[in-house]
């Protein structure tokens, strides 16, 4: 099988028909930058080959699951042609687990913010530590959600409360986001990678075939609604970008102080 290949930022494990695909760029949070994208819609893509395998498990590596796209590298790009490249990675990933032909789960610690936030979300399960941080929080540098944050917000939550959630942009812990509907359970501290495995083993004693069919049929009337909302959402980051609050956003971030917002 194809996952004896060795990445430079994910790490994949096969035990029984469970694959775990675990984020691996540590030293930042996990940040999704390029590679790390591209990777991973090459492991889904190989995954969703292995007729073998019934369970796709997420999780991330030292401090926490992923604490999103990384502003670094968002820096680093040169204009609307490495914009658009990044961006069609990101819909590809969102929609590639949102129609995934297993039953996905995300293994969240610590942080889960903005677009990590938003590709826990597309999976079927989110299992959540009490501590954990999960934020959208893409308006606290002037930016709109991203990965299809805005859908999978409102399927969760419905518009009202998706709209509300995503301008407060504030940090969750798992209760928090276990009470709003946003995540599916939550876990002690420490005890997520235990919890899955539980939740795992329960997969393997199910008909899973009947569970995949509801999915499907679930999956099958929403996924061109995603699509859109992912074509919007390009579009709506490229507006912000050029945004003062946008430039604002990012040079505060990057000099840990507090922006200064005006609408512009």
């Amino acid at each position: 099988m194809m996952m004896e290949k060795q990445f430079d930022t994910l790490k994949v494990e096969i035990t029984g028909n469970a694959a775990w695909v675990t984020f691996n760029r540590p030293e930042s949070l996990n940040a999704l930058n390029l590679q790390m994208m591209t990777e991973l819609q090459e492991v889904l893509n190989e995954l969703k080959r292995d007729a073998d395998l019934q369970v796709l498990v997420l999780k991330g590596e030292g401090k926490g699951f992923c604490s999103g796209g990384d502003i670094k590298a968002m820096l680093k790009m040169n204009g609307e042609e490495d914009f658009q490249h990044f961006m069609k990675v990101i819909n590809d990933l969102s929609i590639t687990l949102y129609t995934m032909p297993k039953i996905t789960v995300s293994a969240i610690h610590g942080a889960a913010a903005g677009l990590g936030l938003s590709l826990a979300l597309a999976t079927d399960v989110v299992i959540a530590e009490e501590q954990s941080k999960l934020a959208m929080n893409f308006i606290g540098i002037g930016l709109v959600p991203d990965g299809g944050g805005h859908f999978f917000m409102q399927e969760r939550l419905g518009s009202q409360k998706a709209l509300h959630t995503i301008w407060r942009g504030e940090i969750m812990n798992g209760q928090e986001a276990y009470s709003l509907g946003l995540i599916d359970k939550v876990t002690a501290e420490g005890r997520v990678s235990e919890d899955t495995e539980a939740f795992v083993n329960m997969i393997n004693n199910s008909p899973v075939k009947a569970m995949m069919e509801s999915k499907s049929i679930l999956r099958a009337s929403r996924s061109s609604q995603l699509e859109q909302t992912l074509e919007l959402e390009k579009d709506a980051q490229w507006r912000m970008r050029q945004t003062e609050d946008h430039i604002e956003g990012i040079q505060a971030f990057t000099e840990k102080r507090k922006p200064v917002f005006k609408g512009q």
